[in-house]
């Protein structure tokens, strides 16, 4: 149990020069404090209380007078929370018990919140866990239902400073705001400081005589060093929390040269300008924060209008099927509004938020939740985004748009995501580590050789040195280049989880695709029933044996009846105990009959015995009759000769199906060997396949439908999901190719391999402009603003740099 400190009183002091222990800001007087710590308000005070008592003053250690201030701010009033309307509109998820909730915290700024946000179970044990998306501002938590409530969750968020920013009327609007208004003030300071400190030093600029004109020298210079101050503590600040959170955590980073940088250029100018001896250098201190602002600013609206792009327009490629006047349509996940009535089948998606009408609900909410027991819900219930029906058929009517960016936050869910370290991100982890440890040798050395020949010599190069010299390429190359690379792909329905994903595709030396529902497609696929005709009932339950399963061999059997009786639809008998076993085959019971439809080894009966044939299919048992198979010539899909000889020039390719053999010969070309190929193969023996490749050193790309490979794709070091009509969407997948673009994966490939070169240019573009800056810095041709205008250009132009590359390589390859 923490020590708590309880405030004490004593009489209040004036001390202007007093700032507040939580916040930084200057206290009025002491007269609000705790043993030695004083506060500028009771709220900040109490924050302080908060956290003290619960153990949690390890915030102040990451960063000192991180938290933000309370003066002047009352308690808002969140009974409005308590209103289940309103719970309802905001919370992603919840099963009575867990909830789940997205909040956007615009106060948000330092590696103190981030970790005072993801230690919120320890300030309220109603949380079970709380995770942060900084360049979002977002927060997602966890809370028991039990033990404490969403008013209550949020008035913790307000009394600790973080107050989210709920409003109603924006809920459909995903768009945030791109940055935290406090960084407009900070930039539109430096701005105004630049312009008028440049003004003031007139007297400098056009050469005015000391002797002579000494008033105005002095006047204006103390005039510029008042106007510099807020540039410094105020706009310039973030660099120097930023250096000390690295430094006490014993990390050099970028921040700290820049921070260095500010505060020489700040306490050299103001010892000459008191001291008479020159006039400083404060325009070029006011223009170097300026430009590092406007360069964060330009970095920040660029990768934002990528991700904006990217997470809010295009969807990912997976259909829904929308009941439109009593009809089965096939439509896209952008195209869904509330109220729309839509079927989900066994093992599919529910894409939004929505009201269970038919059918009987065993939502699977481990993609939300972590928990895989399925949760029952019947006809006017509740069901979220996110869960999965397992089971028959059921069809719900939507009550919220589809959410991009929530299904985005669940499949990045760490769960879901594989750890694994690239080349470019290994280069960008060495050279981040190594960067700054170099620029301040250099620029000591620079220091120590300039210094008994020139002092002014000496101190700006030593500050142009920690000015110019910038990682931030190293650091930009990957998330603008792969961001933008990113968009173009799902522009073109090719959807990628993140960035990782694009080195985990270039890195891969072996690929592994499923047969049926992948390079093999439903459509116009040749299907036809051997045995004796089925009567109309017998359909009838075949047809409601078939509709709940989105597997391509059962829906090409629907199909078929369709085709055979388009009424079959109005008189569909109700299946009791339907079951389908992944990859083999499904069964129900109707009344007194048992129809089982599947694998000769699901069927369980000797096949040859009874049908007199060995011809391999897909075969109809009812009760103990083995009535026919459907025998189904599947055709490849459109480019798959093209896809596999791209493939195979690249690395060896490998086939895996669950079906027969009875088509080794018409793949065997396609795949150059017998021993590429494996037939009969149940999900678990596709992973143990993929894992064998890996365990021979080989980084596996996986194409699947999703529906009996979901493990190898987890395993696969790349699992690309093939969609078609069907919502066969898994979170084990990486990425989400639309059947239609699948003659253009070629493409897609080369995109992406081409991009990962881009960023080793951009490596290289980074490294000539740091050796040329620097060899002028060094011999001190370089003054510290020019530095400061080059250094965020240099950022600048490795941003467009990457956008205009990335984008001229998906023109080439007409994307």
């Amino acid at each position: 149990m923490p020590e708590v400190e309880f405030a004490q009183v004593t009489e209040p002091t004036t001390a202007p020069d007093l700032s507040c222990y939580h916040c930084g800001e200057e206290c009025p007087d002491d007269h609000i404090h705790i043993e030695e710590k004083a506060f500028c308000c009771e709220g900040c005070k109490m924050v302080y209380e908060i956290l003290n008592t619960n153990g949690m003053c390890q915030y102040y250690d990451l960063d000192e007078k991180a938290g933000v201030s309370l003066r002047g701010k009352t308690r808002a009033e969140f009974a409005f929370l308590d209103d289940p309307e309103v719970k309802e509109r905001l919370i992603n998820y919840t099963d009575g018990e867990l909830t789940r909730v997205t909040f956007y915290l615009p106060q948000m700024h330092c590696a103190s919140c981030i970790w005072l946000l993801e230690n919120l179970y320890r300030l309220n044990e109603g949380v079970r866990n709380s995770s942060v998306n900084f360049p979002k501002k977002e927060v997602y938590i966890s809370y028991s239902e039990s033990k404490t409530t969403l008013r209550k969750v949020v008035e913790l968020l307000s009394d600790i400073g973080y107050e989210p920013a709920i409003t109603l009327s924006d809920l459909d609007n995903e768009e945030k705001p791109l940055v935290n208004r406090s960084f407009y003030y900070k930039l539109g300071v430096a701005g105004f400081a630049f312009g008028n400190i440049m003004l003031l030093s007139f007297p400098e600029y056009l050469g005015l005589e000391k002797e002579t004109d000494g008033f105005f020298y002095l006047l204006f210079g103390y005039l510029n060093i008042l106007l510099s101050i807020p540039v410094v503590l105020y706009s310039g600040r973030d660099y120097f929390t930023s250096a000390w959170t690295g430094l006490k955590q014993r990390q050099l980073t970028i921040d700290v040269p820049l921070a260095l940088g500010i505060a020489v250029l700040f306490l050299r100018s103001v010892y000459e300008i008191v001291t008479h001896t020159g006039a400083g250098f404060l325009d070029s201190l006011a223009g170097l924060v300026f430009f590092l602002l406007l360069g964060k600013w330009f970095q920040q609206k660029t990768y934002h209008n990528i991700s904006f792009e990217r997470d809010y327009k295009s969807y990912f490629p997976i259909a829904a099927t929308k009941k439109e006047n009593g009809e089965e349509v096939t439509i896209s996940l952008d195209k869904l509004q509330p109220g729309d009535i839509i079927v989900i089948r066994h093992k599919e998606l529910i894409p939004a938020d929505a009201v269970l009408l038919n059918g009987e609900g065993s939502i699977d909410y481990s993609f939300v939740t972590g928990e895989s027991e399925p949760v029952l819900r019947q006809s006017g219930e509740k069901i979220y985004a996110g869960g999965r029906q397992m089971g028959g058929a059921i069809e719900i009517s939507l009550t919220r748009k589809v959410s991009q960016s929530y299904l985005t936050q669940l499949w990045n869910d760490e769960v879901f995501t594989k750890k694994i370290e690239s080349n470019t991100s290994r280069i960008a982890n060495r050279i981040g580590k190594y960067f700054t440890t170099a620029i301040l040798l250099i620029g000591l050395g620079t220091l120590i050789y300039w210094l008994p020949k020139d002092g002014n010599i000496a101190f700006n190069a030593f500050t142009a040195v920690l000015i110019v010299a910038c990682p931030c390429a190293v650091a930009l190359a990957v998330p603008f280049i792969f961001g933008n690379v990113l968009r173009i792909l799902a522009r073109n329905k090719f959807y990628l989880k993140n960035t990782s994903v694009i080195e985990s595709i270039e890195e891969a030396d072996a690929v592994v695709f499923d047969k049926t529902g992948t390079i093999t497609q439903r459509q116009n696929s040749e299907i036809w029933f051997v045995g004796e005709p089925l009567s109309f009932a017998e359909k009838q339950m075949l047809y409601s044996l078939t509709a709940p399963s989105s597997h391509p061999v059962s829906r090409r059997v629907l199909e078929w009846l369709n085709e055979q009786d388009k009424h079959l639809a109005d008189h569909r008998a109700e299946p009791l105990n339907w079951h389908e076993a992944t990859g083999q085959g499904v069964e129900a019971v109707f009344g007194q009959r048992t129809l089982r439809l599947g694998s000769k080894d699901f069927i369980g009966r000797d096949i040859q015995e009874v049908l007199h044939s060995d011809d391999a299919g897909v075969f109809l048992q009812i009760n103990d009759s083995l009535r026919g198979y459907f025998r189904i010539d599947q055709r490849f899909r459109p480019g798959t000769q093209e896809a596999l000889q791209f493939f195979s020039q690249q690395a060896p390719i490998y086939l895996l199906s669950g079906d027969n053999d009875r088509e080794k010969e018409s793949v065997l070309p396609l795949f150059g060997s017998e021993d590429r190929l494996r037939f009969f193969q149940s999900p678990q023996d596709k992973l143990q396949f993929v894992k064998g490749l890996q365990n021979e050193g080989r980084k596996v790309m996986m194409l699947g439908d999703g529906l009996n490979d979901a493990g190898a794709l987890q395993q696969s070091n790349a699992g690309i999901v093939l969609a078609e009509d069907t919502n066969n969407f898994t979170p084990a997948c990486d990425a989400i190719l639309h059947s239609a673009q699948f003659r253009r994966l070629p493409d897609f490939v080369q995109l992406v391999r081409r991009s990962t070169k881009l960023v080793y240019y951009a490596y290289g573009l980074a490294f000539v402009y740091n050796v040329i800056g620097l060899s002028y810095a060094v011999q001190g041709l370089l003054s510290p603003v020019v530095a400061a205008i080059l250094m965020p250009t240099s950022s600048i132009t490795i941003v467009v740099f990457g956008m205009l590359s990335s984008n001229w390589l998906g023109r080439r390859l007409r994307l």
